[in-house]
């Protein structure tokens, strides 16, 4: 099923009909699952309206996703948020995660399930990874506030990338988040995006394609790279596995 035969496809309404569960690449017998999450703001309770720039900033990883995971039978979906906002203890777009993921579990049965969010998604990631379908997640420049637990991600295998020039989520917060995590028992490598800000807009080509190779790694349908499989394997306290270098990205085979 192609992405456009997908994207009405969605999740049973929850509270108030809202269905946080959008499917882009649906196969008929899915062995496993890969959720976006778009970015947000601060404080902010108003819907997302039907022209969403974060959302759209994803579709630019969907489709290297949805290339990768064709032929392995891995449903591709977005988590839509209820609120345009984290807007404090309410945390809407983690609950709006893990609603997607039970209902993903639903409808797909236990199958393994990795995590890709941007900004605010990376921390609705983050604060969702210890949902029992979750193996795995990629967060991109996440917002990783002090005060946020690390605690559920034991266990999962965690890829972080954050651009050095971010000047809206700092990067120094991740890699205090990813020591933590660590700490607890989580598998953590951290990429450094040179040259790269929050938006992604610099080395696109690199986001997107190392995205999709270390996703589908995650599902074990391809090798780590060998420098995220030394990062991964490396003591709790090896603060060299937070500071790699992201390589220059080739492009995907012919036929892929």
């Amino acid at each position: 099923m192609s992405i456009s035969e997908a994207d009405s496809g969605t999740a049973r309404g929850g509270a108030g009909g809202h269905r946080p569960l959008r499917w882009r690449t649906l196969p008929e017998r899915p062995v496993a699952a890969v959720l976006l999450l778009h970015g947000g703001e601060e404080h902010n309770l108003a819907r997302p309206g039907p022209v969403n720039l974060p959302l759209l900033r994803m579709r630019g990883f969907l489709r290297p996703l949805a290339r990768e995971a064709a032929a392995a039978g891995v449903a591709v979906g977005t988590v839509r948020y209820r609120h345009r906002g984290w807007n404090g203890e309410r945390a809407d777009a983690a609950r709006d995660t893990i609603a997607a993921l039970d209902e993903l579990a639903e409808q797909l049965g236990p199958v393994p399930t990795v995590l890709v969010g941007h900004s605010m998604g990376g921390r609705a990631a983050l604060r969702a990874g210890g949902h029992e379908t979750v193996t795995g997640l990629v967060a991109l420049a996440p917002w990783c506030p002090p005060e946020d637990p690390c605690e559920q991600l034991a266990g999962r295998d965690v890829l972080l990338l954050h651009g050095d020039r971010d000047s809206v989520t700092p990067p120094a917060d991740t890699r205090a988040f990813a020591a933590r995590s660590r700490a607890a028992g989580a598998r953590v490598c951290g990429y450094t995006v040179t040259g790269s800000g929050h938006a992604m807009l610099q080395r696109i080509p690199d986001w997107h394609r190392a995205t999709a190779r270390l996703t589908t790694a995650l599902l074990g349908l391809r090798p780590f790279p060998a420098e995220t499989a030394s990062a991964l394997a490396l003591p709790a306290g090896s603060p060299e596995a937070l500071t790699l270098a992201l390589p220059r990205q080739p492009r995907p085979a012919a036929g892929r």
